[in-house]
């Protein structure tokens, strides 16, 4: 009985603690995604002197593009260590924009709510705007 309490009132300390991080846990997932597409893009542009065209999307980092303007040097197996290109934690696809409105490419994921704008966990979580 002693141990039912005990454990009882760890859990009632505990969880509160952990349910808010499910939230802060997708911020920063999403934020490690972009980081890692930003890489492959980077390696992209090395090989073909360009990034992949908005039309050609961020496929481009893992299956070479049929469309203009065509890479030069498309490394084979592609630019990411993985056979999909990541959705964001909510289950969306990255926004990617080349030429980018801020940089020469954006990524963006439009957070919970999946549209633009908003605070907190509906936050967009954009490429420029990560360090």
């Amino acid at each position: 009985m002693v141990v039912v309490v005990i454990l009882g009132i760890l859990a009632s300390l505990i969880v509160p603690k952990l349910m808010g991080r499910t939230d802060e846990a997708r911020i920063v997932k999403a934020k490690v995604d972009i980081a890692a597409i930003e890489t492959g893009l980077k390696l992209y542009r090395l090989d073909n002197g360009n990034y992949p065209t908005t039309e050609q999307g961020l496929r481009a980092l893992i299956e070479e593009p049929t469309t203009e303007p065509l890479p030069r040097k498309w490394h084979k197996g592609g630019y990411l260590d993985r056979e999909n290109i990541p959705k964001d934690p909510w289950n969306r696809e990255y926004i990617y924009l080349s030429p980018g409105v801020h940089n020469e490419y954006d990524i963006i994921s439009y957070g919970a709510d999946g549209a633009p704008e908003g605070e907190d966990n509906d936050a967009d979580i954009k490429s420029w705007e990560i360090e």
